[in-house]
């Protein structure tokens, strides 16, 4: 495993992030045990940052985490565990709210006392603001953040799905730096490329974590777009650079996020012990700034202009 520093996080964390929304499965005995197995298997391969949210498994999947931690408490140490908040999913058809986001004081505390008990730790090190909140008031946020840094509870904080704006209002009214941004990136979703993101990142210090980053390759991108000449065309491409580099296609794809000189984190949601382990292989890819290209050119259909 390869770790990364920030300046703004006092932590090393492993370049891969192991994402643990999938961990309960069905929920079954099974499934919960295959969870535990897969986490272990992340530790043993040098897997310290943990990615969870309040709204994964309704609350399982922490719950699981701190079953684990319950039976393997030294564990505690190694790890850099981050949640996030800010999703209200609808409670019932009948539920006269719908889903929505909320970023107010007291839903936001709550959020992350609730997280705390079912992880079973008195600290979360990273908290992340889900989604965007389209009534965000950038001065309440910030009071919120400072309550959960005087009080212990949170280490550092970050966002998720947040455009460049939506950072920098953040960023002009808060007592502490951001220090991670949770996007969607991969060779379906590339907006990052262009909006300024991955720019703001890369000027302030903001670790750029990225979800679903085998999104169009190992399964379905959110939102699917490509047509069949345009999977045919990113398999061919992904198929000779695979072999030029003695990987798996989906391997390729890892080394293509992290290519580039911001520092990409991606997520790896797998449970599959195999596939926990064979990610690494990424981080030795030899990759060129040629095959960035390449791959880029086969996603568009067309040269850069």
């Amino acid at each position: 495993m390869k770790y990364t520093s920030n300046p703004h996080f006092a932590l090393d964390s492993s370049r891969l992030i192991y994402g643990c929304m999938r961990i309960t499965g069905d929920n079954s005995s099974d499934d919960r045990q295959k969870g535990k197995l897969a986490i272990r298997t992340a530790i043993d391969e040098g897997y310290n940052h943990f990615d969870h949210a309040d709204i994964y498994g309704g609350g399982a999947c922490e719950s699981l985490f701190g079953e684990l931690l319950k039976e393997s408490p030294e564990l505690r140490e190694k790890m850099i565990i981050t949640s996030k908040a800010g999703i209200r999913p609808r409670v019932s058809p009948t539920d006269y709210a719908p889903t929505r986001y909320d970023f107010s004081q007291r839903y936001i505390l709550d959020s992350v006392e609730a997280s705390l008990t079912r992880l079973g730790i008195e600290q979360l090190d990273m908290f992340l603001l889900h989604r965007p909140d389209f009534l965000m008031d950038a001065h309440e946020v910030a009071e919120t953040f400072a309550k959960l840094k005087a009080s212990g509870k949170v280490k550092a904080f970050g966002v998720s799905n947040f455009s460049h704006s939506q950072v920098e209002l953040l960023r002009s009214v808060l007592p502490m730096p951001l220090v991670a941004n949770q996007v969607e990136i991969n060779i379906h979703n590339v907006d990052v490329f262009n909006n300024g993101v991955l720019d703001q990142c890369q000027q302030h210090g903001i670790m750029p974590i990225a979800w679903c980053p085998l999104g169009g390759v190992a399964y379905s991108a959110w939102g699917n777009t490509f047509s069949v000449a345009d999977e045919q065309r990113i398999e061919n491409e992904l198929n000779q650079q695979a072999e030029k580099y003695q990987c798996q296609p989906w391997q390729v794809i890892l080394a293509w996020l992290m290519c580039h000189p911001v520092g990409i984190m991606p997520i790896v949601g797998s449970t599959n012990p195999t596939r926990i382990a064979d990610a690494k292989a990424a981080l030795l890819l030899n990759y060129s700034r040629e095959d960035w290209y390449r791959l880029f050119e086969a996603r568009n259909g067309e040269s850069v202009p």
